[in-house]
């Protein structure tokens, strides 16, 4: 289905849809306390997602931080999982600890790495221009060949062109961060901004590079702060406003888009930071289940 057909196909009976997408759930590195967790931390984060939700795909993005690879592929493999590995490419020296971590573990779990992204929003944060980025990517598959490697951004920097030169260079996957929320919209608009936003950035894509372009597109990120969150303009943290907009997240999962929820669980280690207006904005509340592993409402699609 056209991607730009999104909005007037959720409309239709859902008895027509052939295939499912799939989700995935973004998941960190750190314990509730912020130790690093052990493989046995990954095991059990992998047993709450999938009899919540029936996923079994988690995306990261530090592969070095706390030895992420050496601990979350062994459990992968142990429970059913894949992972898409994430190089911080920011700094030099995180871009090389990522890289080597992954090139000595991606190796042994080959069944377990569904794909790396080699930065996450670089492009939103003027870190990279394109082709920089472009040199960042050619640079891991040469390092860790055989495997699917891109990069993930803001839907917006797919759509107003500053993608262009990674869009010409075909990567085989893209993955396109959306989200109502940072869009300031009411929960009853939220859902209508994010499909709209994906379908812009899906649609520059394509024209770009062509309707035959063969990279795999992702949602790379999209969710919604509960209680306990912090407001953004006319988008209100709660957890009702969660499971209200986890729903429209389900809609794009039945009509066969893929998609990862930000974040699986409650990161309360995290410190308050400064949002919108030079406000304290609490980002410990976005997990979809809280920090101990219990869900906040039904996250099965």
């Amino acid at each position: 289905m056209h991607f730009s057909l999104l909005a007037a196909a959720l409309a239709v009976a859902p008895a027509l849809v052939s295939a499912k997408g799939t989700l995935g759930f973004a998941l960190g590195t750190k314990n509730a306390d912020g130790t690093c967790k052990a493989q046995s931390d990954y095991e059990a984060d992998f047993d709450a997602i999938a009899d919540a939700s029936g996923s079994k795909l988690v995306r990261g993005y530090s592969a070095s931080d706390c030895n992420a690879a050496q601990y979350i592929l062994p459990a992968a493999k142990s429970k059913g999982f894949q992972v898409v590995l994430g190089i911080w490419p920011d700094v030099q020296k995180s871009f090389d600890d990522d890289r080597n971590i992954i090139a000595k573990y991606a190796p042994q779990y080959k069944d377990q790495v569904y794909a790396i992204t080699v930065g996450s929003e670089t492009l939103y944060r003027g870190n990279f221009t394109g082709d920089q980025l472009v040199d960042k990517i050619n640079i891991v598959k040469k390092a860790v060949p055989g495997f699917k490697v891109g990069t993930a951004d803001s839907w917006n920097k797919y759509d107003d062109g500053t993608a262009d030169a990674l869009i010409r260079s075909k990567p085989d996957i893209l993955f396109v961060n959306a989200f109502g929320f940072w869009q300031g919209q009411k929960i009853e608009n939220a859902t209508h901004q994010y499909f709209d936003d994906l379908n812009r950035a899906y649609q520059h894509i394509e024209n770009v590079a062509g309707a035959d372009h063969g990279i795999e597109l992702w949602n790379g990120e999209t969710g919604w702060p509960t209680d306990g969150g912090s407001d953004f303009k006319d988008a209100k943290a709660g957890t009702d406003n969660a499971k209200a907009y986890y729903a429209g997240v389900c809609s794009l999962i039945d009509w066969g888009y893929n998609a990862f929820y930000f974040e699986a669980f409650d990161e309360p280690w995290k410190p308050a930071s400064i949002g919108d207006g030079g406000l304290a904005a609490d980002e410990t509340h976005w997990g979809a289940m809280t920090a101990d592993r219990k869900t906040k409402f039904s996250l099965q699609c």
